[in-house]
């Protein structure tokens, strides 16, 4: 006998839909797995077995052929273990009462039935909406993560006897009523904790504004990291279309909990030993990166030197094109990365150049200074400097709030908006004032701007214009974005030249 039983197989961050045939026929006991599965499939015959008996269930003594269709995609995890299960009680007789068509089924088997979760339901659910199934079967757990997805009704379980049941109540919908609306993000760490580093926090709220890359130069233990892990919390309160993308790159990760949509904006921040795979993607089956799990977020790069060459230079096309695209094994894999790059660096070898403690000479200036290629920190957005804070500025009052400083940023951001809205698509030297394009063109004259960094400039510039709420970007909101651009190369210069 023959059952055919409805699951789905990810594929990067796609859904693949995937046919389990489970054939049952008179023949010598065997159980085989076939379909281009990985070991974790092959396992399947050993979870399932188990999973039966101690279900109440009988493992048919037939020959018993499991076929993953088609046969031609790479399939791998425990997430089928579910579907073969059940796909056996059907095709054995064991569970007359079944409905299996309209329906998927995904979850991974313990050894004593119990329905266990699994990565990627949001995705399964989605791509059980796409191909026009009306109802998806998955782990308890996940209920709520499933239940994002509208027009497919979710049927939560614990064990495979409860698998059996749901799959014979047609009309059961077990999603929570409003358990995906995002909930708000809890409070992070606030940037009045920081003491001094007037320019950083400027170049920070500048960052957060325009959705720009930052690269911190300073010291040890002068704030650096602070100021990174503060930056989520000047950004806006994400969509709920914002909120299901990274709900669903994580899910697939495995990084959910299962619960409704994420509402924190991520905040990554990778050993400086991560190969470049795991920066922006990859492996053997094309996973995403980090820079992918930080997608709405930060990816936050301290010791940013030390990296590998090679993890590094792979970033320049996803700061480019906010995407990653993978070539693995024939298939082609696109991944988001709209992510804020905050990169931390120290002036030199030991952190302590320009003062009594560093003992760096000449060549080791310049041998750090080469481990980040001019490329790669010319799509870096706003570079700045931070310096050694004074006793007096420790001592004293706190600063600006992390809400105050989102008010404005938030602000900026409307205004953006409503700016492009009244004029349209347009070139940003339309927006220059005539002191500003004299400054820019001098700037651009004099060689210290490739081509790209006078239009990093400009972007930096259009910012700083709409936090002031400005239509033109007046001469000093030019020169704040040539500051802001040029600090730490500046700095490196007279490194160099020491």
């Amino acid at each position: 006998m023959l059952a055919r039983v409805h699951t789905f197989s990810i594929d990067g961050l796609e859904p693949r839909p995937v046919v389990v045939e489970v054939d049952v026929r008179p023949g010598l006991p065997s159980f085989t797995i076939v379909g281009l599965g990985d070991l974790a499939v092959r396992e399947s015959r050993e979870r399932v077995r188990a999973a039966l008996g101690n279900q109440g269930f009988e493992l048919p003594g037939r020959r018993i052929t499991v076929n993953l269709a088609p046969a031609s995609l790479p399939k791998g995890g425990p997430g089928f273990d579910l579907a073969i299960a059940v796909g056996l009680l059907a095709a054995s007789g064991q569970a007359p009462g079944v409905d299996l068509a309209g329906v998927a089924v995904v979850g991974e088997l313990s050894l004593g039935g119990i329905v266990r979760p699994g990565r990627g339901a949001l995705v399964v659910a989605e791509g059980a909406r796409a191909a026009g199934l009306g109802a998806i079967v998955v782990p308890r757990e996940q209920r709520d993560e499933a239940g994002l997805v509208p027009g497919v009704a979710v049927r939560a379980v614990g064990t495979l006897r409860e698998a059996v049941r749901a799959l014979g109540q047609p009309g059961r919908d077990d999603r929570t009523p409003d358990a995906g609306l995002p909930a708000a993000p809890p409070d992070g760490p606030d940037l009045e904790d920081v003491r001094g580093q007037a320019l950083a926090r400027r170049g920070l709220e500048v960052a957060a504004a325009g959705g720009l890359s930052l690269l911190l130069v300073g010291p040890p233990g002068t704030g650096k990291t602070m100021l990174a892990r503060r930056l989520p919390g000047l950004l806006p309160a994400m969509r709920t279309a914002e909120a299901l993308e990274v709900t669903r790159i994580h899910s697939v990760c495995g990084l959910h909990d299962g619960a409704g949509l994420v509402a924190e904006r991520p905040f990554r921040a990778p050993h400086h030993g991560t190969s470049a795979a795991g920066l922006v993607g990859g492996g053997t089956v094309g996973r995403p990166g980090e820079i992918t799990l930080a997608h709405r977020g930060v990816l936050f790069l301290d010791e940013f030197p030390e990296f590998r060459r090679d993890a590094l230079e792979a970033l320049r096309q996803p700061l480019e094109d906010a995407r990653v695209v993978l070539v693995r094994q024939g298939r082609t894999r696109t991944f988001p990365s709209r992510t804020l790059l905050v990169a931390a660096a120290n002036p030199c070898p030991c952190g302590h150049h320009g003062s009594s403690r560093c003992r760096c000479g000449r060549q080791d200036l310049e041998r750090y200074r080469r481990k980040l290629s001019g490329p790669l920190l010319d799509r870096i957005d706003v570079h700045v400097a931070c310096p050694r804070p004074s006793a007096a500025e420790i001592a004293g009052a706190p600063a600006e709030s992390t809400a105050a400083v989102r008010e404005r940023v938030a602000g900026a951001r409307a205004f953006a908006a409503e700016r492009r809205r009244s004029t349209g698509p347009r070139r940003l030297e339309a927006d220059l004032a005539g002191p500003a394009a004299e400054r820019l063109e001098r700037a651009y004259l004099g060689e210290t701007l490739s081509a790209r960094g006078r239009a990093r400039v400009l972007r930096i510039g259009r910012t700083i214009a709409d936090l002031a709420v400005s239509d033109r970007i007046t001469g000093d909101h030019l020169d704040e974005a040539l500051f802001l651009r040029q600090h730490v190369a500046r700095d490196d210069d007279e490194a160099v030249a020491a």
